[in-house]
């Protein structure tokens, strides 16, 4: 998975998004301190599908209405507007076209901005674009492969809003929980990892480890120009991927696991060769 998976693209010449605080809004009339918004809002280089292309199947997504403008439109946002929600979905759709067997999780964990038409709006838009490829809820542990393809079901959506009762299609976003570290330290951060992990549901839910760093306002301040992959990612992200390699697929273990920058290290073929973890298991049981 990837982490603010849309965030490739942020418009700097748009109003900073009502995600932030009133103070950043102030400020970032400054054209020059959105630009340094910038370097801290993007956390992906890739766009939808140059990640799909890489391996990437859990998307990370954070939308919000923009303030003032006619018309329901609801756009990707971290700190600034990206782009429209619409377009992203339309670019995965296409993806799913040429790839039958290929399943992704949508995870819109975040909403701004939105009133319940909105939403209804955002909602229809996701069904009109994917249609019957949309998986309704189901027992999680039912939801094999085998089972998403002999459906022709390629799409989660999980929606971490009350409105998700009205839709069959919408899965709760108690489904997937996400715990977040919260920390700039590396050690803390696989520490927490490793916590959440031996604490997760033993049933019925998936479960996300995001193995990424969070800027305080300090390390901003201290690092403006650089930004967050210069000041972050790039110095631990070998000691996270070192983490991942280590770890085991399966109950208990590690389930969906996101990052920053996933095209930085070997991020996606990591994960994805844990799988065959479970292979050796199951060749082992026979």
């Amino acid at each position: 998975g990837s982490h603010d998976s849309f965030s490739y693209w942020v418009d700097e010449k748009s109003p900073v998004g009502p995600d932030q605080a009133t103070a950043i809004k102030r400020l970032a009339r400054i054209s020059l301190v959105r630009k340094i918004m910038k370097k801290w809002s993007v956390t992906q280089n890739l766009t939808f599908k140059e990640q799909l292309e890489g391996g990437i199947r859990y998307f990370d997504l954070r939308v919000s209405s923009k303030p003032g403008e006619i018309g329901q439109e609801i756009y990707f946002i971290h700190g600034l507007f990206g782009i429209k929600v619409w377009d992203g979905l339309k670019e995965m759709n296409s993806f799913l076209e040429q790839h039958p067997k290929e399943v992704i999780f949508l995870d819109f964990n975040h909403f701004y901005a939105m009133d319940d038409s909105h939403h209804h709006f955002l909602i229809n838009r996701i069904h009109s674009v994917f249609e019957s490829k949309l998986c309704c809820v189901e027992c999680v542990e039912y939801v094999t492969l085998l089972y998403m393809w002999e459906k022709k079901h390629q799409v989660l959506i999980f929606y971490h809003h009350p409105l998700y009762q009205q839709y069959p299609f919408l899965w709760p976003g108690n489904k997937m929980p996400a715990p977040w570290a919260n920390t700039t330290n590396v050690h803390k951060l696989l520490q927490f990892l490793e916590t959440t992990l031996g604490e997760r549901s033993r049933y019925g839910t998936f479960h996300v480890s995001q193995a990424i760093l969070t800027p305080r306002v300090k390390t901003i301040a201290r690092h403006l120009i650089r930004g967050l992959k210069n000041t972050l990612v790039h110095r631990n992200l070998p000691m996270i991927l070192n983490w991942v390699k280590g770890q085991k697929p399966g109950v208990m273990g590690v389930n969906i696991i996101t990052s920053d920058f996933v095209e930085l290290v070997d991020f996606a073929a990591t994960v994805i060769a844990l799988n065959d973890l479970l292979l050796e298991e199951d060749e082992s049981a026979t």
